[in-house]
């Protein structure tokens, strides 16, 4: 029998308030859902499941706890700015950890059988968190802190992180790179914010594949740039888990990149994902929203992939 794919979201991600004039504000997320409205073929086909919060010691599979405590301990105060871009107010812990939970929870669905395949519609981002620090709109590297649950909870041997988002995965580099067990993909503009993800940077054990591109350019220069990369992390590498860092801010307009991609290149994308997944994993497909600043097109690109995946 198929197993549906799974929608995983939580309440309190929209608890993250930092203000209508912020390019991450809360109507990325609240998007979503309207857009599911009119897709009601889509919406019966999904299995909508409320995450849980991530635990201090799940957070810890990849940051400091000095850094987790500096951050809960900012939001009890009432909320503040952790870097020049990155704020966070007093609803931001039970966003942030259940940013995180529902990735992990996609994560345990994967491998108990509830779903093989799942998107974690969560904010904020978490692909610029660095293991002491926020960065980028970002608190906790979500996607990397799953790579290391995946690892530790559920005994895998091989994870595969790919990111499209269309700036460099900088924290998620810095976070997985020294676990020989994580190989690390990421196609992003290049030069761009923050201006990491040379294509000679492979880390220290050779597991990461940057692909920096040129702004502008044919979008199926992107589509076949990023499998290109995908295909060389895997060769000799088979996966047992696939997670994706689905950053919509590389489709063409997003105020914040100059890519090209359009809804069909994410379509595109995503099957290639599923295909390979089927080959390697038995379908296993984690993805989780990053960046992406037009919340209508945001929307529509998650329409798209939530049915190609499925």
């Amino acid at each position: 029998m198929t197993q549906p794919v799974a929608l995983i979201s939580h309440s309190d991600c929209g608890r993250h308030d930092t203000g209508w004039e912020h390019p991450e504000h809360v109507g990325r997320l609240v998007a979503i859902p309207r857009a599911l409205k009119h897709e009601p073929d889509l919406f019966a086909a999904l299995q909508h499941v409320e995450g849980r919060h991530a635990t201090e010691d799940e957070l810890a599979l990849a940051h400091d706890r000095a850094y987790i405590a500096r951050v809960r301990d900012t939001v009890a105060a009432g909320g503040g700015r952790l870097d020049p871009d990155t704020v966070v107010s007093a609803g931001s812990w039970d966003a942030v950890t259940a940013g995180a939970g529902c990735v992990l929870d996609g994560v345990d669905m994967a491998f108990d059988g509830r779903a093989r395949r799942s998107f974690a519609a969560v904010r904020p981002p978490g692909h610029h968190a660095l293991r002491d620090r926020a960065m980028g709109f970002c608190c906790f590297g979500n996607v990397a802190i799953a790579a290391h649950y995946a690892l530790t909870r559920h005994g895998c041997e091989r994870v595969l992180i790919v990111d499209w988002d269309v700036h460099h995965g900088n924290g998620t580099q810095a976070l997985v790179e020294y676990e020989p067990r994580i190989h690390f993909v990421s196609m992003h503009q290049w030069p761009w914010y923050p201006g990491t993800g040379a294509a000679d940077d492979r880390g220290p054990f050779g597991t990461v594949w940057n692909v920096p591109m040129p702004p502008s350019l044919p979008a199926t220069r992107y589509v076949d740039a990023l499998l290109q990369g995908v295909d060389a992390a895997t060769d000799g590498f088979t996966p047992d888990l696939v997670l994706i860092s689905a950053g919509f801010d590389c489709l063409e307009g997003d105020p914040l990149g100059a890519f090209t991609l359009t809804l069909d290149d994410v379509q595109t994308l995503t099957r290639a994902m599923v295909e390979r997944a089927d080959r390697w994993c038995d379908g296993r497909v984690v993805s989780a929203l990053e960046g992406g600043y037009a919340p209508a097109a945001v929307a529509k690109a998650v329409m798209v992939h939530l049915a190609a995946l499925a």
